[in-house]
């Protein structure tokens, strides 16, 4: 089955069923910059998360404990609504031999966030890819998010935030572990 394009013309459509003049002096350029905007958006298709995780095994043979990366972006859109949700995410990971380039964590985030999603799936899906790359030990993955969907339509909820977890390996058993993982993770 081949992959129908979403074209500019969709997207004057779109204006137009809204009400709106597609050739108004404000709109002319919407439908390309929309579709280029959706474009990259939703990049994360083209993407393969375990492939942005090449390891290396350069002096982390004897590194074993937590690495943890707070901070990181998160920019997507849910998949009910099509509307933004944005926050951020911490991932933490102890090492097995094997570490990750820092910046190919934020890069992971990334990959999963450029995709229709729910946070929820999107959390676990970046902690099984690190685990899979990786094979550590340990993968935690904490997002909290605003989602526009809450905020600007029904229920209006301005602020709420939404936070989700997933904790791999030895995170699960190891209380003194987990408690580390999440004092670090937490919000200054």
């Amino acid at each position: 089955m081949s992959k129908e394009e979403f074209s500019e013309n969709d997207w004057r459509r779109l204006l137009t069923s809204l009400g709106e003049d597609p050739d108004r002096p404000g709109l002319v350029e919407t439908p390309h910059r929309v579709a280029k905007a959706w474009k990259h958006w939703t990049s994360g298709y083209g993407q393969d998360p375990v492939e942005l995780l090449k390891a290396f095994e350069d002096g982390a043979e004897q590194y074993n404990e937590l690495i943890v990366v707070r901070g990181i972006p998160v920019y997507s859109h849910c998949e009910h609504h099509l509307a933004p949700f944005f926050g951020k995410a911490t991932i933490g990971y102890v090492p097995n031999g094997k570490i990750v380039g820092l910046s190919k964590l934020t890069r992971l985030v990334d990959c999963f966030a450029k995709r229709l999603q729910v946070q929820e799936r999107m959390t676990i899906q970046i902690a099984n890819a690190l685990m899979e790359a990786l094979e550590p030990k340990a993968v935690g993955v904490v997002v909290r998010c605003r989602h526009m969907c809450m905020e600007s339509r029904g229920i209006r909820t301005p602020g709420e935030e939404t936070i989700t977890s997933a904790m791999l390996g030895e995170l699960q058993p190891n209380l003194a572990l987990r408690t580390e993982f999440l004092a670090l993770a937490r919000e200054q």
